[in-house]
């Protein structure tokens, strides 16, 4: 399906301003980072994770471990996918028990997607708590999920896409709204 970006919400630079407000609001609410650990769900929730991270650990001048959470297998919709679905690594090579984990995605929409991924860390262990971060919250939920720290309010019309475009995957940071072109 063909899209036509609409509107650039944020560029590199206010996507840097987030993560820093957002990993300082993490270190206030969990008064430092004991016993904290960040993960981020496979695919542009990882980079953003390691980048928390990393500005967690410049503030508190302590690092935190960091997973990638794949959440394929996890997934509702997973039959109305390809036929064939594409399983990756999952990446948490740290022990979640009584762990504060905070969970990291570049889009909150429906909430479908958080709850395959607490699923999927359910079956890691048991953390002592899951706290959300994201980049966008969209708004449109069917689930009662609800985020701890967000970069932005986006207010959006089921027709338009959030994009979020991470150096790691995409070769440029960025976020956009866009519309779906009509053929």
């Amino acid at each position: 399906m063909p899209l036509r970006e609409k509107n650039q919400i944020m560029d590199e630079v206010a996507i840097k301003r987030a993560l820093t407000r957002i990993a300082h609001e993490i270190i206030e609410r969990n008064k430092g980072v004991d016993r904290l650990a960040v993960v981020g769900i496979r695919r542009r929730g990882g980079p953003l994770a390691i980048e928390l991270a990393r500005r967690i650990e410049e503030i508190e001048g302590v690092g935190i471990p960091v997973g990638i959470l794949d959440i394929t297998l996890y997934r509702d919709d997973l039959t109305l996918q390809a036929s064939q679905p594409q399983v990756h690594r999952t990446e948490v090579n740290f022990d979640i028990n009584d762990m504060k984990i905070v969970l990291v995605d570049d889009v909150l929409y429906t909430g479908r997607t958080v709850r395959a991924a607490m699923d999927a860390l359910m079956d890691l262990g048991r953390p002592k708590s899951i706290q959300l971060a994201v980049l966008v919250d969209r708004g449109h939920r069917e689930l009662p999920i609800k985020a701890d720290f967000i970069g932005k309010n986006v207010p959006t019309s089921k027709q338009e896409i959030i994009s979020v475009f991470v150096k790691e995957i995409d070769g440029k940071d960025g976020v956009s709204i866009e519309e779906i072109v009509d053929s």
